[in-house]
């Protein structure tokens, strides 16, 4: 069944998050607490671009499948380390079309926006992980394997163990980009 492993908020810019129990999350704005909530763009580069841009990276989420996938090739990393908001396991985030609406717990609800862009912040997190995060698919397109982001549609509390149930949107559906 797919589930929320873990969940994690920084008031600081920092890479990582701090792990939680539960976030609250609030519609339009992104997870109480977290430098990365509000209305218009809070990530550095973006607020340097334009300030007034919507904010379609209120709450990141990344799979736990990566961890697993990260271990096996000898890097150490765990919920939050890489800066998500949310961890799962069994959704293939990366394959959900742009518009698709991830169901958490009771009453949150995000709406599926794009791809994490993996930056130099990774190696220098641990050198070498940026080469297993961005890689060459074979046929001259870029895999980005560091999550997604989302907008949050409906608020309230996610928490460890919370179900995840998927809704895509009515077709035709579009490959997620980077935002």
């Amino acid at each position: 069944m797919p589930h929320v492993v873990a969940v994690a908020s920084s008031p600081a810019h920092d890479f990582s998050k701090d792990l939680r129990s539960s976030v609250q999350v609030v519609e339009g704005l992104g997870v109480v607490g977290d430098a990365h909530a509000g209305d218009t763009v809070k990530h550095r580069s973006r607020v340097r671009a334009d300030p007034t841009q919507p904010n379609l990276r209120q709450v990141h989420l990344m799979h736990a499948e990566l961890f697993d996938e990260l271990a096996e090739a000898g890097f150490d990393v765990g919920p939050a380390d890489l800066g998500e908001n949310v961890t799962t396991r069994g959704v293939d985030l990366l394959g959900l079309p742009r518009g698709a609406h991830l169901h958490l717990g009771e009453t949150v609800v995000l709406e599926v926006t794009g791809l994490r862009n993996p930056c130099q912040q990774i190696n220098d997190f641990r050198p070498g992980l940026l080469k297993r995060l961005v890689l060459p698919d074979g046929q001259g397109d870029v895999i980005r394997k560091a999550g997604i982001m989302t907008a949050v549609e409906r608020g309230g509390t996610v928490g460890v163990g919370d179900r995840i149930e998927v809704e895509l949107p009515a077709g035709p559906h579009h490959r997620l980009q980077m935002v």
